[in-house]
């Protein structure tokens, strides 16, 4: 069974991710900030909740970030959408051919994922962009579900540390997995990680680790538009 195209199983996960409550501290402070609004919003009505995934049901390329924006996923509803993070990264998505157009700002912008699927470690906004170790565990069972369903993904672009550590999470246990720790060691931006070793190695997905394109990361120029690139070029390589 294609369990990427069970429309009733996908549509029972988003409902269940966007009526979230487990998370009292993000719960208050999504919901102040929808309320509360940034200046340049304040005649927009936030999202205010959770954000479910985005993109291609029968993608072989899974991208998983940290959390949506304040301003961003956390207004709009959908993740990288209405933010500086989200202009870099569709900006190269689209160069690399996963994605319609170079710009997110709504749901309702015409936007599309082709062979690609976006989700992250958390689906609240946090304070900082910090959730707590507590928070990224009850939020796990969404990205497990995610990836259950999502049963053609062959690489997973991971978009910082805590994407990645996220990723080794829920493959943590698999046969075949290689071991979280020994994973762990090997962040470093553009780096590609087997998740599987020995005889059970080909059954576990690639990963491609990257610097998180936050504001902080591209305008330091820790992340650069060609490092950026070359990240998935490495992807389209490995799927291709």
């Amino acid at each position: 069974m294609n369990h990427s195209l069970n429309t009733d199983a996908w549509d029972s996960l988003e409902a269940r991710i966007v009526a979230c409550r487990l998370c009292p501290r993000l719960v208050a402070w999504r919901e102040e900030t929808a309320r509360v609004k940034r200046r340049a919003y304040r005649d927009e009505e936030y999202w205010g909740r959770p954000v479910p995934g985005f993109g291609d049901r029968n993608a072989r390329l899974l991208i998983v970030g940290l959390a949506p924006a304040a301003h961003g996923g956390n207004r709009t509803g959908r993740f990288f959408t209405g933010d500086s993070s989200g202009d870099f990264l569709y900006a190269a998505l689209y160069r690399a051919g996963f994605a319609n157009q170079p710009t997110a700002r709504h749901r309702g912008d015409g936007l599309t994922l082709t062979d690609a699927y976006i989700t992250a470690a958390a689906r609240c906004a946090p304070p900082d962009n910090k959730p707590t170790p507590d928070e990224l565990n009850n939020c796990r069972p969404y990205l497990a579900e995610e990836i259950a369903l999502l049963d053609r993904v062959r690489v997973i672009v991971a978009l910082g540390r805590v994407g990645y550590d996220a990723v080794l999470r829920v493959y943590e246990g698999r046969p075949g997995f290689a071991g979280r720790t020994a994973l762990l060691k090997r962040f470093a931006h553009a780096a590609v990680v087997p998740l599987g070793a020995g005889p059970d190695a080909a059954r576990l997905p690639v990963v491609v680790a990257s610097y998180h394109p936050s504001r902080q990361n591209t305008q330091t120029g820790r992340l650069t538009a060609a490092m950026f690139d070359r990240v998935w070029t490495m992807a389209r390589e490995l799927l291709d």
